[in-house]
């Protein structure tokens, strides 16, 4: 899998200065776009239109100091559609304007990635592949900043805004396993692997019952596989640590790649949290399928 991450590295760099075919990344890796997007954004910290656009700034700034390029021809080479839209883009990234490129003694430059194993130490990790059929997420849900590490307080107000009445409605609800409440993420913002926007957090039940759900919100969830796995340490750290190895240890060395779905999760006893007991939820599919 890394190799063809690099061999997609290669392909945007060569397109830079040109279109950049998503088809094309697709036939590279052998995966979905939305698989390459989302293990770009594990691997390299970075989403991958961040990393295109700081190519692309980079390079321009190479052009203009050794190329001898204008600002409006290197504005049209990189695809900005109007001088002015480039400049900013320049000014934001290196906080100078292209104009000064010649003139300046600090230069800002970002090189092309490329992508290595590193083996960490032979952490086992649980997991089991289960494929169910379709559910609905139904619950209360609010738009929360992202945050990885600790307990995110906005999520936290979410719980503790769901009344007595609420949760027993939801329990009376729960019919499929886990038969408790979950929490579920979705529609994560552009930046996010940068710990940048926000996204949709839902704390609710898997149901498959076909009823008016009142006051509640609900998450239509079709028929997929899943990567389910399990931790037991102290609450939130293993759980964000395991979500961590997934990202950057099963997904590259599995023969699995990523669904456009939720992620699901949930805890059991927090009345010991030095030692809780977790499951992470994955949705997947074989890689080329």
């Amino acid at each position: 899998m890394l190799k063809r991450m690099n061999e997609a590295l290669d392909y945007i760099e060569s397109h830079l200065d040109g279109e950049i075919n998503y088809a094309e990344l697709e036939k590279i890796t052998g995966t979905s776009i939305y698989h390459f997007r989302k293990m770009f954004s594990y691997l390299a910290g970075i989403s991958l239109a961040e990393y295109i656009r700081n190519r692309k700034l980079s390079k321009a700034t190479f052009d203009l100091l050794h190329e001898g390029m204008s600002v409006t021809e290197t504005a049209f080479k990189y695809g900005y559609e109007s001088v002015d839209g480039f400049s900013r883009a320049f000014r934001e990234w290196s906080g100078i304007n292209p104009s000064e490129v010649k003139k300046s003694t600090k230069l800002k430059a970002f090189p092309k990635l490329s992508f290595q194993l590193t083996i960490q130490g032979g952490i086992h990790m649980e997991y089991r592949i289960e494929n169910k059929g379709a559910f609905k997420i139904v619950g209360v849900k609010k738009r929360v900043p992202i945050q990885f590490r600790g307990e995110n307080p906005e999520i936290v107000k979410l719980a503790q805004s769901i009344t007595s009445e609420q949760r027993k409605k939801l329990r009376s609800y729960a019919n499929i396993e886990p038969y408790q409440a979950v929490n579920a993420s979705y529609n994560f913002d552009e930046g996010w692997m940068e710990e940048k926007g926000s996204l949709d957090h839902i704390i609710g039940v898997l149901t498959t019952k076909e009823l008016d759900f009142e006051e509640f919100d609900v998450v239509e969830v079709p028929a997929l596989t899943w990567a389910i796995f399990s931790a037991q340490g102290e609450f939130p750290k293993v759980m964000q640590d395991t979500m961590a190895k997934i990202a950057a240890e099963w997904l590259p060395s599995s023969d699995y790649e990523l669904v456009e779905a939720p992620n699901i999760s949930f805890t059991g006893d927090l009345s010991d949290r030095s030692n809780v007991y977790s499951e992470i939820w994955v949705a997947v599919k074989k890689r080329g399928a």
